[in-house]
């Protein structure tokens, strides 16, 4: 029997991918799987019917406080100082405790989101394989193209707009060297020698295979290391008890979301949905506050306002999406071939949101989130693009991709190691 441990941080959108991938694996004849997080992450992995095993006790909190403070990050230099600081902490202490798990029983494969980026040196250090899986490949760094978190770029066009990419992603790699030694602390900690490897490529993530888990029909052309293969969201949500929303029959439903992060967004967001409804008489607009209690304010805004939505179950009902941009709901979405209003607020969001608007499958807000919404409910052509994707999406569904790999490597005949001379695809 192989063993592949799969880990993931707690928060939704990198922990569902890796639990829809866990329960296909578990399925696999002469596999089990465990998948490792923190006790937060418990209900989800209990409720995906797959073996969990939590580390770092008593650190969701502090957890919280890292991933998803009251303010927006953006590029404010001390607030990423800060939260490095404490994630670099929290990884050094996980990947201690992860080697002690592994030190009683040694998994044959380790499959790892791409933030815990202590996972993959402690898996060298004991002869393990470690592949990536990247909910938002548009942030792995490559040879050509524009570069992520700069707000959003399209690819540059001609002599000009190229030299302008490459100066782009010199400044981020530049700044990733530097944020460390301006935060005050050691990569050594968690087990890296370096940022980047011989051969260019970022060294938190594996060197012989990373999941880009978007489609790549809405990704630029760019040259990325050889170990990146484009499979496509994996589409999981855990069952919960929360009730579907209720549709009336002949009205048009648009979901407004803003995932289960960004609490400081949600209040805002609910303000602006209210103000659409008033401007949209034939239209039902629904907000989900993922997982966050409905207020008392909330109640007859003019929408209607869910503590939570489960995407996989009842995102194929609704007519469109409004969302910020998220890995998790910008797969669900385009899986489900609905057209969206994208309205992003911070992180990786802003690369998201031009590549699904240069797609054809989402408009911006440049007047009213009332005028977007109905430009992507009045125009089909967005809705036909959606459903383009959706359909190469069922073709092909990402977890048998990704277990297909996990056979092939397990048997002997997967992905060795990259060639460092050869590290980037051309």
């Amino acid at each position: 029997m192989s063993l592949v441990d799969l880990v993931a941080p707690p928060m939704a959108g990198h922990l569902h991918p890796i639990l829809g991938i866990a329960a296909r694996l578990a399925r696999e004849p002469g596999i089990e799987v465990r998948v490792i997080s923190t006790a937060g992450a418990g209900p989800a992995i209990a409720a995906s019917g797959v073996p969990g095993l939590a580390l770092l006790e008593g650190a969701d909190e502090v957890l919280e406080t890292v991933v998803n403070p009251p303010y927006r990050i953006g590029s404010n230099p001390r607030r990423l100082a800060r939260q490095l600081r404490a994630a670099v902490g929290l990884q050094r202490e996980f990947r201690g405790e992860l080697l002690g798990v592994w030190a009683v029983r040694r998994p044959d494969l380790v499959l790892a989101d791409f933030t815990m980026g202590a996972v993959g040196s402690a898996a060298d250090e004991i002869g393990v394989p470690w592949w990536t899986t990247h909910p938002s490949p548009c942030a792995i760094e490559g040879r050509s193209g524009p570069p992520s978190y700069l707000g959003g770029w399209r690819p540059g066009v001609g002599v000009l707009g190229r030299g302008r990419d490459a100066v782009g992603r010199a400044i981020v790699r530049g700044f990733k060297g530097l944020a460390p030694r301006l935060a005050g602390v050691r990569l050594a900690d968690v087990g890296l020698a370096r940022l980047h490897r011989p051969d260019g490529s970022e060294a938190i993530y594996s060197p012989e295979r990373i999941f880009a888990l978007t489609p790549e029909a809405i990704e630029f052309p760019r040259s990325l290391p050889a170990a990146v293969r484009y499979v496509g969201p994996v589409l999981h949500t855990p069952p919960t008890p929360a009730p579907p929303p209720e549709l009336t029959p002949g009205r048009p439903a648009v979901l407004v979301t803003a995932g289960t992060h960004l609490p400081w967004h949600k209040q805002a967001l609910l303000a602006a949905a209210t103000e659409a409804a008033a401007a949209l008489p034939d239209v039902d607009l629904h907000v989900s506050l993922g997982g966050d209690p409905v207020p008392a304010s909330a109640l007859g805004s003019g929408v209607t306002v869910h503590q939570y939505v489960d995407y996989a179950r009842d995102l194929p009902r609704f007519a469109a999406v409004v969302h910020h941009g998220g890995a998790g709901v910008l797969g669900h979405t385009l899986a489900a071939g609905l057209p969206s209003v994208v309205v992003p607020v911070d992180y990786d969001q802003f690369d998201h949101a031009v590549r699904l608007t240069e797609a054809g499958v989402a408009v911006a807000v440049t007047t009213t989130l009332a005028a977007a919404i109905r430009t992507v409910l009045d125009e089909p052509s967005y809705r036909r693009a959606a459903e383009e994707i959706a359909a190469g999406l069922a073709r092909t569904p990402a977890v048998e991709l990704v277990a297909a790999e996990v056979r092939a490597r397990l048997s002997g005949f997967g992905p060795t190691t990259a060639d460092p001379a050869a590290g980037f695809a051309p």
